[in-house]
């Protein structure tokens, strides 16, 4: 029987591509890798549920793969640029490639699948750049794409006859019309919206990652977790205080702190759990504590007592909650806004 393994993506198009493959007497394996940046995660078991609920009722075997310190690399320094903010999509796509390789070696597959659909996507799923990205990973002609198959030149398993031609789609565009159309007909109804992607397409994500570029470059993969939640603030290059919304983002900055953070937080109002990382010194940490207390339910008292915890030692502060000024002065959306890239090289 033909193998292939398939990349996926977890969303509508890589399931259907699979199933299309299955449907012609294709052996599958589809192996899911995880970013640092997507939106669902390896920890969100329901959406890991539902990966394998798929591949058990249509016939496929699943592999969970992290991808996080490669990846890492690219963001730094993509050989192909970014996207509309911070999404090195052509590199993604050659890393995913090039990692599928070593399955497609280790499984003796005869090609790979994809679930891209040309003009989707307005970096990475133009046809000269897909036919980029496979030369780029070594997989030129390797590389089925069953949903816009029809649109591009026949691979080498189509030419070889492992796969018919003819049963594949000539898909293209934004509009996911056809291929819910082709969902309900294979009775696939359980698959994530087309928004739950990568955070790098975010905006606002973005100006939280292009600071951590600008200011410490060897960053890692706690640094990028903790970019997910909170208010972020930039006290200098090498300090920053990252501020929780509600208990749940609390439980997750606390959750990613290092021993060396300091951890703030009001005592006996709601109140934020704030998060201070980097070099610290006392003025730092009074300017946290004021800013935690300016988000706090003790926000319109003239002075406010801050408890702050490092390795067990609190010490508390008294402050004045933090003005508009000082809000505005440190806080990452304020001093860098979407059109002001340039800051960054």
């Amino acid at each position: 029987m033909p193998k292939a393994v398939a990349l996926l993506s977890g969303g509508l198009d890589s399931i259907l591509s699979i199933i299309i493959m299955i449907r012609q007497g294709i052996d599958v394996t589809a192996v899911k890798f995880f970013t640092p940046f997507d939106i669902k995660t390896r920890e969100d078991e329901r959406y890991v549920k539902n990966l394998y609920m798929n591949a058990n009722k249509f016939g496929f075997e699943l592999i969970l793969k992290d991808l996080e310190d490669k990846f890492l690399e690219i963001v730094k320094k993509p050989k192909h640029g970014y996207g509309k903010n911070m999404n090195p999509c052509i590199d993604c796509r050659i890393l995913m490639l090039r990692e599928a390789k070593e399955f497609l070696v280790n499984h003796k597959a005869d090609f790979i699948i994809t679930g891209e659909v040309i003009g989707q996507r307005p970096m990475s799923q133009k046809i000269e750049t897909l036919y980029h990205i496979d030369k780029e990973a070594d997989l030129y002609g390797y590389v089925v794409r069953p949903l816009s198959a029809k649109l591009l030149k026949p691979t080498i398993p189509e030419d070889r006859g492992i796969i018919n031609r003819e049963t594949l789609y000539g898909f293209s565009g934004r509009s996911r019309k056809s291929q819910l159309m082709l969902a309900e007909e294979f009775g696939l109804y359980e698959f994530p919206s087309p928004a739950g992607g990568c955070l790098l397409t975010d905006p606002l994500y973005s100006l939280k990652l292009r600071d951590l570029l600008l200011h410490i470059q060897d960053f890692t993969i706690k640094d990028v977790k903790l970019l997910r939640v909170g208010r972020h603030f930039r006290y200098s290059d090498s300090c920053k205080i990252i501020v929780g919304r509600n208990e749940e983002e609390n439980e997750y900055i606390e959750g990613h702190a290092d021993p060396d953070d300091y951890i703030l937080r009001v005592e006996g109002y709601a109140s934020p759990l704030a998060l201070v990382t980097g070099r610290i010194d006392d003025n730092v940490l009074n300017i946290a504590s004021s800013i935690c207390a300016r988000y706090s339910d003790a926000k319109r008292l003239p002075i406010v007592e801050v408890k702050v915890e490092k390795k067990g030692l609190v010490r508390r502060i008294k402050v004045e909650p933090a003005e508009d000024e000082v809000i505005d002065r440190f806080r990452i959306d304020k001093m860098l806004k979407p059109n002001n890239y340039s800051l960054i090289s």
